[in-house]
């Protein structure tokens, strides 16, 4: 019996080695990931990790990535748009390259404050404003909180509404298995977790797997993530969406098997002055898998 039980133990540590993943070290990761023209920015006691590209004083369009995500997440869209606009992109607090708040508190009204203050440090009073999923949530809230500081507002597959296993005003449950994140995360898990956002199975290649697994190890995020999934409250978005006064496109991926495209009715009936482009045979990440469709319509709707 001590035999077995001091076999089992040895391949229970050999399984749990194999499984660890730590951080990555900081230095050589922002080596690999944070080459021109990223640049590194006090904002709001925060270290961001910020793109800016495109003429200087051209029109300035915000682009602010989803759950899990980064700024790389926008590379091609920033390329088909610098020739006409100045664009930002930033990784959001707790994710990519800007890594763990301080404060450690990942709410959207933290989130504005560091948006707003990023926008006063380039000297903008206002912006387009382009978010994806958990960034449009941020965007629209964004938008409804300084609607002031937002010309047009464009809402990609926006989280915001409840859902099953979701509801209004309640604190969210993390799920056991996910209290695991900061210690193990193999890149097979998050190739399984990255599948359902793709209509294409062909979009997402092995480059596509690597970026998105160093930026959830990169020092620090898989705790913020936690800790993000721990502190987010949903509210009845209708008053709030009822505030924005700036024009909204509403875009989806009519594949979108995250944020289904039947949900553009909510924001259709909420928001009072918006209207939707629906992308055919793409799913909940259209800047990734059809990237001159998404510049397309972005240069169109900002040229209004």
């Amino acid at each position: 019996m001590s035999w077995f039980l001091l076999i089992l133990l040895v391949l229970l540590l050999s399984l749990a080695a194999w499984l660890w993943t730590p951080d990555a070290r900081r230095e050589a990761h922002e080596a690999r990931w944070a080459p021109p023209p990223s640049s590194f920015v006090e904002v709001a006691g925060l270290r961001l990790h910020l793109r800016d590209t495109g003429p200087r004083e051209a029109p300035a369009i915000l682009l602010l990535h989803g759950f899990g995500s980064s700024l790389h997440t926008w590379d091609d869209v920033a390329a088909g748009l610098e020739d006409r606009f100045r664009v930002l992109r930033m990784d959001l607090p707790g994710f990519g390259l800007t890594g763990a708040h301080p404060t450690g508190d990942y709410t959207d009204a933290r989130a504005h404050v560091v948006i707003a203050a990023l926008l006063d440090r380039l000297g903008l009073a206002r912006v387009h404003l382009v978010g994806s999923s958990m960034g449009g949530r941020i965007a629209w809230s964004f938008a409804a909180a300084q609607p002031d500081r937002v010309e047009r507002l464009v809402l990609m597959a926006p989280d915001g509404f409840a859902s099953p296993g979701i509801d209004y005003n309640r604190s969210p449950r993390v799920p056991l298995l996910m209290r695991a994140l900061p210690y193990t995360l193999p890149r097979f898990a998050v190739r399984g977790g990255m599948a359902p956002a793709y209509a294409d199975p062909n979009a997402m290649t092995d480059a596509l797997v690597e970026r998105y697994h160093a930026m959830m190890i990169a020092p620090g995020v898989r705790q913020a993530i936690l800790d993000r999934m721990g502190q987010h409250i949903l509210v009845p978005p209708e008053p709030l969406l009822a505030r924005i006064q700036a024009p909204t496109l509403l875009l989806w991926g009519v594949v979108d098997r995250m944020v289904p495209v039947t949900n553009a009715e909510d924001y259709l009936r909420a928001l009072p002055n918006a209207r939707r482009v629906v992308l055919e045979g793409v799913g909940h990440v259209p800047m990734e898998e059809a990237p001159a469709e998404v510049v397309r319509v972005l240069r169109e709707f900002l040229a209004e």
